[in-house]
């Protein structure tokens, strides 16, 4: 089971967004933090699904992590 590394992102409307960079396309979108990174669950999954069906290769994973940094 590969894993994928998520960004989620505060909108300006106070919801949130989330995309993972190994995945270029797949987003979702979310009320809160929570319900963005379960609709990002179901968008991997349906996009993964995708290419399988299309014949296009699976990604591997590139990320390993998010770190923060206070500038």
């Amino acid at each position: 089971m590969n894993a994928y590394v998520v960004i989620i992102e505060r909108a300006e409307d106070g919801g949130y967004g989330a995309w993972s960079p190994d995945l270029p396309g797949c987003v979702a979108l979310g009320e809160t933090r929570r319900e963005a990174l379960a609709e990002m669950r179901e968008a991997i999954a349906f996009h993964l699904e995708g290419l399988r069906e299309a014949g296009e290769p699976v990604p591997a994973p590139k990320a390993v992590g998010v770190d923060l940094i206070a500038a």
